[in-house]
C-alpha cells in the first residue's frame, strides 16, 4: 500500500505518556509516513509544537477547541492568540476550532463560543493558513461562518449529507474519522464524498475503530474500509487523501 497520513491525532494527550514513542513507531512501521497533531488549548499547543520540532513526521496544527473555554477569560483568549501568531512559521494550521452544542446547552456559553471561534477564523486568515474545524451539531452554522474562507478541513465530520454537500461544492476537505468502523452514518458519508476532497484521521486517543485507546496506525482500518465502500483499492483511497493533506497543508 501506498504511503498513508493520519491527518489529525493528538498525541500530546496524557493517554500516550507511556508510550508515545512506540506508538509513532507503531504507526511509522504500518506505513504512517505524516501525523497533522492538533492543539486544543494552550498548554496542548506548546506540546503539540514541542512533539513537531521533535520529530519531522509529526506536523503541528495549533487551536482553541469549544469545550475547553467555560473558564476562559479575555486574557486567556488573547495568549492562545499571541502564541499561535508568534509560531506561525512552524505550523500547518490553525485549529482545531470551531462550535460544540452538543453538551453546551447554555445560551451565554454557546455565544461565548461563537465569539472565540471568530477570533480563530479571522486568525487563519491573518496567517492564510488553513481552518481545522471541529463543529459538532453545529456543521451548518459553522460552514456559514467560514465559507468565505479560502482553506478549511471539516475534522471528523459527522454532519449531514446537505451540509457536506455545501462543504464540498464550496472546495473545502472533509475529513473522515476511524468511528467509520463502527458508524453507517460515517460510511454513508464516505460514500458520498470525492476521494480528491476526503482526508481520514484517527483523532487519536478517541474514536477508535478497535477496544480501547485510538492510535495512529489504525488509520488503516480507514483505508480498507473506504475501498470497499467506494470500490477502488486500498492504495486508491491511500495516496488520494496523501495527496489531499499535502495540498490543503502545502506540505
Amino acid at each position: 500500500m501506498d504511503e498513508v497520513i493520519d491527518s489529525h491525532c493528538h498525541l500530546d494527550f496524557k493517554h500516550f505518556d507511556k508510550d508515545r514513542e512506540g506508538v509513532m513507531e507503531r504507526a511509522r512501521a504500518s506505513g504512517v509516513v505524516m501525523m497533522i497533531n492538533s492543539g486544543v488549548d494552550l498548554p496542548t499547543n506548546r506540546k503539540t509544537l514541542a512533539l513537531a520540532r521533535k520529530h519531522d513526521f509529526i506536523r503541528p496544527t495549533l487551536g482553541l477547541s469549544p469545550n475547553g473555554i467555560e473558564k476562559m477569560g479575555n486574557r486567556d483568549l488573547e495568549e492562545v492568540v499571541s502564541f499561535i501568531r508568534e509560531n506561525a512559521g512552524e505550523i500547518v494550521g490553525v485549529g482545531e476550532a470551531g462550535l460544540d452544542t452538543y453538551r453546551c446547552k447554555d445560551p451565554g456559553m454557546r455565544k461565548k463560543q461563537v465569539e472565540y471561534f471568530q477570533r480563530m477564523i479571522d486568525l487563519s486568515r491573518e496567517l492564510d493558513l488553513p481552518l481545522v474545524i471541529h463543529a459538532r451539531d453545529t456543521e451548518q452554522q459553522v460552514f456559514e461562518m467560514v465559507k468565505d474562507l479560502e482553506k478549511v478541513v471539516f475534522h471528523c465530520y459527522s454532519g449531514s449529507l446537505a451540509t457536506m454537500k455545501q462543504i464540498l461544492d464550496r472546495g473545502f476537505y472533509v475529513s473522515i474519522a476511524t468511528i467509520i468502523s463502527r458508524s453507517t452514518q460515517h460510511q454513508g458519508l464516505a460514500r458520498q464524498c470525492p476521494l480528491d476532497q476526503l482526508l481520514i484521521e484517527t483523532d487519536s486517543p478517541f474514536l477508535s475503530p478497535r477496544k480501547g485507546r485510538n492510535e495512529p496506525s489504525f488509520v488503516l482500518d480507514s483505508v480498507k474500509l473506504i475501498s470497499r465502500l467506494k470500490g477502488v483499492t486500498p492504495a486508491e483511497v491511500a495516496s488520494a487523501t496523501t495527496r489531499n493533506v499535502r495540498k490543503i497543508y502545502g506540505l
